[in-house]
């Protein structure tokens, strides 16, 4: 215990040494708590938020969302918020499906509608809800030998560029982009990926390695917007046609039937579709994109139909 001084009143006695001290005074003492306040319970100290009982998701997608950065945000905001952790395997569409087909994966997010309809008529599927759209676009070289700059018809470009022989770069992966791609050769009735003509090459790889092997044989690609301006300056490419509604790119997000895969974690996949339609995160993909290149990549679509969307 910690003292001081108060002043005191010597005695003093002729040739003797000062004999009586000062007397301490302590400081005093908090008065002791109230029978209320002995009582009352304590302030509850904040708990955290519980984790899921099983975190891991897998989320088979395609690589447009993996190239284009945007699950670089979406990913780590979902662990935050929810607990839960994604594990992505970015491939084709087709293959999302497939996996998604052999209970292999969780959840999708994927972007070939017609592919997709096939899925859940299949019972595959137990909810598609629609999260976002872009577009798609044709790129090529500045010389552009097919003529095409500046179009806005798909087909006509595609019947343009076969008839000048231009090199023109498939994905040939049975991905969304390569599905679309398909459907625009047929209706210009034409199919070099049957016929295989010396222009006509398949780089059986994502969207973003696919547009660098364009880029570095001068060739034609058909690309999703995302893509293409997030990898945009490491590339000789220009955007050549866009604007056709028949190139329009619109994204589901799919949970595996739990039914046909018990095994499956369809409670994290349910909260992560249930999370990407939500007001806060559809903002969040509007807005991707905006500051880097001018315009959002993404233009979200949870408070639309299919067939707003002309599907």
């Amino acid at each position: 215990m910690l003292f001081r001084t108060s002043r005191c009143t010597p005695v003093a006695l002729a040739g003797l040494a000062l004999l009586a001290a000062c007397s301490p005074v302590s400081t005093p003492l908090p008065a002791p708590p109230t029978e209320a306040e002995a009582t009352a319970a304590p302030t509850a100290a904040p708990t955290a938020m519980p984790l899921p009982a099983n975190p891991d998701v897998i989320l088979a997608t395609t690589t447009s969302t993996q190239d284009s950065g945007l699950l670089d945000v979406l990913v780590p905001l979902f662990a935050e918020q929810t607990g839960y952790k994604l594990k992505v395997i970015a491939v084709g569409t087709g293959q999302a499906l497939q996996m998604g087909q052999e209970g292999n994966a969780d959840v999708l997010l994927v972007h070939a509608p017609s592919s997709e309809k096939t899925y859940m008529e299949g019972n595959y599927g137990n909810e598609r809800l629609l999260v976002m759209h872009n577009d798609f676009i044709i790129v090529g070289p500045a010389s552009d030998p097919a003529a095409v700059k500046g179009g806005s018809n798909a087909v006509e470009a595609l019947t343009k560029i076969a008839a000048a022989t231009a090199p023109f770069v498939s994905r040939g992966d049975e991905s969304g982009t390569n599905t679309k791609e398909l459907a625009l050769w047929k209706s210009a009735g034409l199919d070099p990926a049957t016929e295989r003509p010396s222009w006509y090459l398949e780089s059986g790889q994502g969207m973003g390695a696919t547009l660098v092997i364009a880029s570095e044989k001068s060739a034609y690609t058909l690309t999703d917007r995302a893509t293409y301006l997030s990898t945009q300056a490491n590339l000789q490419l220009g955007i050549l046609v866009e604007k056709d509604n028949a190139l329009l790119n619109v994204y589901h997000v799919i949970t595996v039937n739990p039914e046909l895969w018990p095994k499956v974690n369809y409670d994290g996949a349910i909260a992560f579709a249930e999370w990407l339609i939500e007001p806060g995160i559809q903002s969040l993909i509007g807005e991707f994109g905006v500051d880097k290149f001018g315009e959002p990549l993404f233009i979200p679509d949870a408070d639309k139909t299919d067939a707003d969307l002309g599907l």
